[in-house]
């Protein structure tokens, strides 16, 4: 019996570890097309579970994995400007510093890795942006590709990121 315990166990684990849909912050995608590129998202979706997000879950000044779980990436199929910043086409891990008034967003050039396993050296792009405050509450966070650029939405708040 203990050889099938030994054997079976860490399969398991694996198993109920691999299955990403019944992780608290379930896996989402979100993709469209700016101008020619194609843009694609993948994130987990955190939800709000009445915390205050922004300043406390969220530390303001801190780098932040822009999701959860796995670090978020974001995909360009052609070269792109981002606030008027070129950036080559290809796959990023996505991360922010947020602040109250002002957030970098941080296109970081390692792939693959747990969301908080960030190197800063790996920096392809840094700019930043303007949070807008929203009337709407979004439980869960979400991405969204728009016509220019792309937004985030997580609890009263919307970070949009202007791409050419």
């Amino acid at each position: 019996m203990l050889v099938w315990v030994l054997l079976l166990g860490p399969m398991l684990v694996m198993a109920q570890n691999g299955n990403r849909n019944n992780r608290p912050s379930p896996p989402a995608t979100a993709s469209g097309k700016i101008g020619d590129a194609l843009v694609t998202i993948d994130y987990s979706s955190p939800a709000v579970k009445n915390r205050k997000v922004w300043g406390e879950l969220v530390p303001y000044g801190k780098v932040w994995r822009a999701g959860a779980n796995e670090a978020t990436t974001i995909e360009f199929s052609r070269d792109v400007l981002v606030e008027g910043r070129h950036l080559a086409k290809g796959k990023y891990s996505l991360y922010t510093i947020p602040g109250e008034n002002q957030w970098t967003v941080i296109f970081n050039k390692a792939t693959g890795q747990w969301g908080t396993e960030y190197d800063e050296r790996q920096d392809a792009l840094r700019v930043n942006v303007k949070p807008r405050n929203t009337m709407a509450m979004h439980e869960r966070l979400s991405y969204h590709v728009v016509r220019n650029g792309i937004l985030m939405r997580w609890e009263k708040l919307e970070l949009p990121v202007k791409i050419k």
